[in-house]
């Protein structure tokens, strides 16, 4: 998996906004307007280091991806190098620079930047302008300006970490932004589609827009997943991708993680993508003993290219042995690192069968999975 740095530039004092605070750190819709921008990058499985540009005083909630702040300079764009400075990825990794007064930013805009990288030098959302254009001179006359061929440029940016290191170090102090730096190397530059939503607070009257924008409008989703392996010789058990100490073994393709593939049909299921044998067939070799984990991170990648997020799940294991609980807390803390979500949006649970069944007989685990989906 493509693993990204994301950059947050929220340095500035933002005055045109009004407020007796910079707007970055205003409240909308019960968040900060920053905190919007740090949920998003952190929701995306692509990004492995985020960092905020600010003063050394901000605070964050604390998250699995942790916020690294950078020190802000005397400009934007000593700023965005205070924060290239403290990327520790490869110089071809991808990292997207991003202004906090945006807090429109969802999942697949991520994506579809860090895709246009492999035949881009730079890529950024961009709406075409639809408005009459005019150019009001000194002496009161008006020109109609051609609006052919003109685009809205948002954020964030998206680039090459070694080549916009080096662009932003030989460039002016000027830039309108930063793919002007890349524009200057003779860079190939693409634009993605663009959003309202990525609308940037300006002025006093951009909050309210934002906020009946940003307003959940879409319908969550509900998935439900279940599966069952048989036993078989062995020494453990792989439930939520840990190892429980048996006397048998999960027979299966993959390494029969029960309650992950539960789980990854359950999300599949919420966003309408079949189930686990369509995307991972049993009859490929690729999957021989395969780790669940890739199974489950697939699920939540493609439930993000359909705009949605998991809010919470919940698995329920089925079996009389071996004995869940003392490995339950191991099984949440698990899957909450691997899906990059808060513990307690994990639940594991164990029940018994009292007998019954081909569970109660000793013969294998089954397991159930519900997930809920948000739109993001």
């Amino acid at each position: 998996m493509t693993r990204a740095a994301a950059i947050i530039v929220a340095g500035g004092t933002g005055q045109r906004a009004g407020a007796s605070r910079p707007k970055q750190w205003q409240p909308l819709l019960g968040r900060r307007v920053i905190d919007w921008s740090v949920d998003a990058f952190r929701a995306h499985p692509a990004i492995a280091e985020l960092i905020v540009v600010a003063d050394a005083g901000a605070a964050f909630e604390p998250g699995t991806l942790p916020v690294k702040l950078a020190p802000p300079g005397a400009t934007r764009t000593l700023s965005v190098l205070s924060g290239l400075a403290a990327v520790t990825l490869p110089e071809d990794a991808p990292v997207l620079i991003h202004d906090a007064a945006r807090p429109g930013l969802d999942a697949a805009t991520i994506t579809a930047l860090i895709a246009a990288l492999e035949t881009s030098d730079g890529a950024a959302p961009a709406l075409p302008v639809s408005d009459a254009l005019k150019r009001a001179r000194e002496n009161g006359a008006i020109d109609t300006v051609d609006r052919a061929g003109l685009w809205r440029v948002q954020t964030p940016q998206a680039f090459r970490l070694g080549a916009i290191r080096k662009a932003l170090a030989s460039a002016g102090p000027d830039l309108v932004d930063d793919l002007a730096a890349i524009e200057a190397t003779g860079g190939r530059i693409e634009f993605v589609p663009g959003s309202a939503r990525l609308t940037k607070i300006t002025y006093p009257e951009d909050f309210d827009m934002l906020a009946r924008l940003l307003a959940p409008s879409g319908t969550p989703r509900i998935g439900k997943g279940y599966d069952v392996h048989e036993f078989e010789a062995g020494t453990h058990v792989t439930l939520c991708g840990v190892a429980i100490p048996h006397v048998a073994k999960l027979k299966g393709h993959s390494d029969a993680d029960a309650a992950w593939h539960a789980l990854t049909d359950a999300i599949l299921g919420a966003v309408a993508l079949g189930d686990i044998g369509d995307h991972f067939p049993p009859s490929d070799p690729r999957w021989k003993n395969a780790d669940s984990a890739i199974f489950l991170k697939a699920a939540q990648d493609l439930a993000l290219q359909k705009g949605y997020a998991i809010a919470n799940c919940d698995i329920t294991v089925i079996c009389e042995a071996p004995k869940v609980k003392p490995h339950r807390e191991a099984m949440r803390a698990r899957t909450a690192e691997l899906l990059g979500l808060p513990l307690d949006a994990i639940s594991v649970k164990a029940t018994t069968t009292e007998g019954l069944g081909f569970t109660g007989r000793r013969e294998g685990i089954a397991a159930e999975a519900v997930a809920l989906l948000v739109p993001v």
